[in-house]
């Protein structure tokens, strides 16, 4: 491959024009004959039995030629790419200037690549940390979701309370007409969850095991079965067992339960510098943000709108893979939301835009500041990613493409420099604050 030429156009795209050499392109014309030849009828011949020669005469000399070049066509491509110094982000329009085995090819490609942009000021930024003091209400909270999550199921002896679970059978009627799928047998709810309609839960509460009532409510104006909003309903209920939590006393021996500690003392501490270690966590990723928003509002230079739409493309694929991992297809998981994937795909629009913002900026400051990645930069991450998924490092680096893994790590250099040389003030806040 030989670069004939590299012409900037409008809206970050350009023309790239390369050539291939006459030798290259006459050993792919005769790679594709021997491949296509046996698809050719000739008569006097049984298919695939003519000679070439006989093949090119009947349907002329350049059938092959065409294959020939879309064979070439990648690898010359990227090189003339690489060669260009330029990264295509779009799919290519490309046409054939001129082809014979005698002079090879000419190549015409146009195509958007990834724009040039530059950044202001990004060294000596100023930013706040903000870290959420852990008050004792957290720790409690927690020690309280622990208990519920240790607590024994008992049989409830008398009238059923908020926080209990009813296991009943139930049938809704409107107008004294059962509706659809309003009924249900050995139902297990916990009264208070507001898992039903308003009011039902309510109704439940103050009945034993044993009783059969009746529940009234109106369903909301609002409600998805457009038959049933607004109108009043009546719930027939055979209340068949009520059970309830028993927590656990909340002692010494409880810590030893649920934790390689010996007192309730050491299990509250311990709780408190996980909190306290996830909050500074946070308060670091919120200083990140901060900063890297400020480089990149002072970014300068025009991104075309596909980078946009392929990373829109990249998240939809995404979470379809995600949700097809649970055996769940991404259009009838949009029906249970009742959105179109038109819409669903909008709603990643602002992340995307911000992620690509973000690459955009932050590899102008790798390369603003000549950042590269060592090879032994890059072994190590080989093998984290490695030790991450379990995986032979070797199998990593073919699965992986090894330009794209250092300009990952260029990134994040470049924000560990951002963030070493700003000035930070750290701040508590407590939670009233935060509710602010």
């Amino acid at each position: 491959m030989s670069l004939v030429k590299c012409e900037k156009l409008e809206n970050s795209a350009v023309e790239l024009q390369f050539s291939v050499a006459a030798e290259d392109f006459k050993a792919a014309v005769d790679k594709v004959a021997k491949r296509e030849a046996k698809k050719y009828t000739v008569p006097g011949f049984r298919k695939g039995k003519a000679p070439r020669h006989l093949i090119e005469k009947l349907y002329g000399a350049e059938v092959f030629h065409l294959d020939a070049i879309n064979d070439l066509f990648p690898a010359a491509y990227a090189a003339a790419a690489a060669e260009a110094n330029v990264e295509p982000v779009s799919r290519p329009d490309a046409e054939v200037v001129s082809s014979s085995l005698e002079d090879g090819v000419v190549l015409k490609v146009t195509v958007t690549v990834k724009p040039e942009v530059t950044v202001g000021e990004y060294k000596g930024l100023s930013a706040t940390k903000l870290v959420e003091a852990v008050d004792e209400s957290r720790v409690d909270a927690e020690i309280d979701r622990m208990r519920h999550r240790n607590a024994r199921t008992i049989t409830r002896e008398g009238k059923a309370e908020n926080g209990d679970t009813a296991k009943f059978d139930f049938e809704g009627f409107v107008d004294g007409v059962a509706f659809e799928g309003g009924k249900a047998e050995n139902y297990s709810l916990k009264l208070g969850s507001g898992q039903f309609i308003p009011g039902f839960e309510d109704q439940m509460v103050g009945h034993e095991a044993g009783e059969e009532f009746d529940v009234n409510v109106t369903f909301p104006e609002e409600y998805h079965a457009k038959e049933l909003a607004g109108k009043p309903a009546v719930f027939k209920i055979k209340l068949h067992e009520v059970t309830m939590e028993e927590l656990p006393e909340l002692d010494d021996e409880f810590a030893k339960d649920v934790s390689d500690y010996d007192t309730l003392d050491e299990l509250k501490a311990s709780i408190r510098k996980n909190m306290e270690e996830q909050a500074d966590k946070q308060a670091e990723v919120a200083v990140e943000n901060d900063l890297v928003d400020q480089v990149i509002a002072s970014m300068q230079g025009e991104i075309p709108e596909v980078m946009y739409e392929n990373r829109l493309d990249e998240m939809v694929n995404d979470y379809r893979y995600r949700l097809e991992q649970q055996g769940l297809k991404l259009e009838m998981y949009l029906q249970y939301l009742g959105q179109t994937v038109e819409q669903f795909r909008e709603s990643f629009k602002e992340q995307a835009e911000k992620q690509v913002k973000i690459r955009l900026a932050l590899e102008a400051v790798a390369a603003a500041e000549g950042i590269v990645v060592s090879d032994e930069e890059f072994e190590a991450e080989i093998n984290r990613i490695a030790e991450s998924y379990k995986m032979e490092a070797d199998k990593v680096k073919a699965l992986v493409s090894a330009d794209e893994v250092k300009k990952d790590l260029a990134v994040n250099k470049a924000i560990d420099l951002i963030k070493s040389s700003a000035s930070i003030t750290t701040e508590t806040k407590t939670q009233e604050a935060s509710a602010e």
